[in-house]
Order: C-alpha cells, then structure tokens, then sequence
C-alpha cells in the first residue's frame, strides 16, 4: 500500500511543481518563438497626371459651371500641363530652371484655355485659381430684429 501511496504524493508534486514553473515563465511560454518583424508601410505610389486632374475636377465642377464638351476640353488641356510638371519634378533642375519652366508651363496653360473656352468661363477658371481652389464667398444678409 505504501507504494501507490508514493505514486500518487509524486504526482501531485510533480503536478504543483509543473503549475509554479508555469506561474514563473509567466506569458512568455504562450509567445511564439518566432520574433515578429516590423512590416514596412507599403509605398504609396505618386497620382499620374490624370488622376490628379480627376481629383480636382469635382471641387472645380461644383465652383464653376461647365458643359460637357468645355469639361472634356479643360480636363485634356489640365492634363496635358500637370504632366509636363511632373516631367520637370523628375528632372530635378535647379530651383532656377524648375521656377522657369513652370513659368512657361503656366503662360502656356493660360494661352491655351484662353483660346479653348469662353470668355466668361476663362475668367471665373482663373478667379478659382486665384483663390487657390476655393469657392467664391457670397456674403450672407444679417436680418434686423424687429423692436
């Protein structure tokens, strides 16, 4: 009897003794043995030209109001000059010829929508440009409280 007496003391011993391993590792016999790296955040890839123009039309559409053929032809000519931007980003001239160039661009892009749309219409586009994007504030009326 004495026997299986020490066989079941050992293995509860050896049970306590498992149970207060366990308490002194503590988390870390849950953690995975294989360390976690550090993901680098994907590189967000610059817009193209006609996605930067596709994300401004919206805010100039609801700003000025433009049929469809003048849409389609402000939307190639913005295009067509936001790519020669990007062209001259890459090229990184000096601050002097970059400043230049986008000079030129911009009497290009002026010449050229002056001669594609209406005079009115040019003319708002270019207020919009001077605001730099925003709408035109209208000013709103106080009413005067009745005495």
């Amino acid at each position: 009897m004495i026997p299986k007496r020490h066989y079941t003391l050992l293995i509860l011993f050896l049970l306590g003794i498992s149970f207060y391993a366990e308490a002194q590792v503590g988390a870390m016999g849950r953690r995975r043995i294989v360390p976690q790296t550090q993901t680098a955040p994907a590189k967000t890839e610059p817009m193209t030209a006609e996605e930067l123009v596709e994300a401004e039309m919206p805010k100039l559409l609801e700003s000025i109001d433009f049929s469809e053929f003048e849409q389609a032809i402000l939307k190639s000519i913005l295009t067509k000059y936001v790519q020669q931007r990007i062209e001259i980003q890459i090229l990184q001239l000096s601050p002097e010829k970059t400043r230049e160039a986008y000079e030129q661009i911009n009497l290009s892009q002026d010449e050229e929508l002056k001669a594609s749309l209406p005079e009115d219409k040019y003319e708002a586009l270019k207020a919009y440009r001077e605001r730099g994007g925003k709408k035109a504030k209208t000013k709103k009326r106080k009413k005067k409280k009745g005495t």
